[in-house]
């Protein structure tokens, strides 16, 4: 190996010549805009100017969590952002995303190494040995942008990385809320399953006051206690669906599952109608479409970096440093300063088609990320169309049900008045009570899931949960929890 020793002049103008060779090297060519990653992924799909349901136009809201005007939920929200493991691991991808881009940058970047030997020379040895100190440069020079698509790409993927965490902190929110409305309904239909095993039971008693009086029969008795019987097995149906509910609950919040909170004995009020903007304006807000579009845009470096893998390479070495070179113990030390610079030339030949196989198979990734684009597109579309149309559907049946309801009690009370004088039987009375608690049943289920579908069209428009609290550090560009 012959090591060249340069001037200081010399070695300035191939740094400069190096330096000018990398600046008229190929620029990368800038990523696709979101405008037209939608205009080429949605070139099939006529987006209308509104909403097909009925809905307000107006600026979707931030901070819908506080709407719901349930401090507890709120509590739970952000105790399950602190603790839930998946929202970790999505928080740990971003960290990997980050340290990818890191990577990915120092490629641009030139390195510097100290190399160092020292040592002392056998006995039966008499090759003399080399030690010193030598700092070395290598650089190789981005001509044509490989490096910088390297770069645009993992850039491209930390930010879709970064809106896919701010996906699933509103999904997780999201999750909690639901889960909180099921387990207070859950609570509240262990509470009328416990109102029903005491119907039951006064009507138990009624039948055999009845039958002891001669008005009543052993069948009516034996009916009746058959019927408490079937309301005590829902009862504990009803209380294993409520334990459920609450360990399901417990999980989102990252605490142990053992059945131990206590849920709301009331539902949450719906809060009022909530603005939803326009179509597109939801493809550009929802972070998961954001992300959606960023790694089109990381597809598409990667094309780049695949293309310009085709032509030459160019890097250079540079060193500086104090050698010494000891031949015998009794001869002077020869110490010497060097400075060396190298540059390397590389250009593919013949790969058998490994490279151009690398742009075809990058370009079908970029071609599949643009499809997946449209897919969450109308997915995204079609959530928000089902939640407002869900919205007008659900209030038309909780006004009948709650019709229904009031006269099915009303309906009740006539038929046991009948029953305490003798004018009706056990059956209708029976059935009377059945149809009652089935009415309350069903209104407690719609006003739950009013309560659901109105979180689902929260997440649909894309709107933010919560504002950012004092403390609380934003995760790349998007506010925190």
């Amino acid at each position: 190996m012959s090591i060249t020793y340069l001037s200081r002049p010399v070695t300035r103008c191939v740094l400069a010549s190096c330096l000018l060779a990398a600046l008229a090297g190929c620029a990368a060519l800038p990523e696709p805009t979101g405008s037209v990653v939608q205009a080429q992924a949605l070139a099939g799909t006529a987006i209308p100017p509104n909403w097909s349901a009925a809905a307000s136009a107006a600026q979707v809201d931030e901070g819908w969590l506080a709407n719901f005007n349930d401090p507890v939920l709120s509590q739970l929200v952000h105790e399950a952002l602190a603790n839930n493991p998946d929202l970790h691991m999505a928080a740990a991808r971003l960290e990997q995303s980050n340290a990818q881009l890191d990577m990915a940058q120092a490629q641009l970047k030139p390195g510097i190494t100290l190399l160092g030997r020292t040592g002392s020379k056998p006995v039966a040895d008499l090759v003399p040995l080399l030690s010193g100190a030598m700092f070395r440069l290598s650089w190789e020079v981005d001509l044509w942008g490989r490096m910088r698509y390297a770069r645009n790409a993992a850039a491209a993927a930390r930010d879709a990385t970064s809106a896919e965490y701010r996906y699933a902190q509103q999904s997780l929110a999201a999750a909690v809320a639901r889960a909180w409305f099921v387990a207070s309904e859950a609570r509240q239909q262990q509470e009328l399953a416990t109102r029903m095993v005491q119907s039951a039971k006064a009507l138990t008693e009624l039948a055999a006051d009845r039958q002891r009086i001669g008005a009543g029969s052993e069948v009516d008795s034996v009916a009746a206690r058959a019927n408490l019987n079937g309301y005590q097995d829902a009862e504990q149906q009803v209380e294993l669906a409520h334990r459920q509910s609450l360990r399901a609950l417990e999980l989102l919040l990252g605490r142990y599952p053992g059945a131990d909170m206590v849920a709301s004995a009331t539902l949450t009020p719906l809060p009022g109608p909530v603005p939803a903007g326009i179509p597109m304006d939801v493809l550009n807000r929802r972070p998961d479409m954001v992300g959606a579009e960023r790694r089109v845009a990381a597809a598409f470096d990667k094309v780049g970096e695949a293309k310009a893998a085709q032509l030459p390479s160019f890097s250079i070495s540079a060193g500086y440093g104090r050698l010494s070179n000891e031949v015998l113990e009794t001869r002077d030390v020869l110490e010497q300063r060097i400075a060396s610079i190298a540059g390397t030339a590389a250009a593919p030949l013949y790969t058998g088609g490994a490279l151009s196989g690398q742009v075809a198979l990058r370009t079908a990734e970029q071609k599949e990320a643009v499809a997946d684009y449209a897919r969450r597109a109308l997915m995204a579309l079609g959530e928000v169309e089902s939640a407002l149309n869900a919205e007008h559907i659900l209030g038309e049946r909780e006004l009948i049900l709650e019709k229904t309801a009031a006269a099915a009690e009303e309906a009740l009370n006539l038929e046991m008045t009948s029953y305490r004088i003798g004018r009706s039987d056990l059956r209708a009375v029976n059935q009377r009570q059945l149809a009652a608690r089935a009415a309350e049943v069903a209104l407690l289920s719609v006003q739950r899931e009013r309560l659901d579908r109105r979180v689902d069209l929260h997440l649909a428009l894309g709107g933010n949960f919560d504002s950012p609290r004092p403390g609380v550090v934003a995760v790349q560009g998007w506010p925190g929890p």
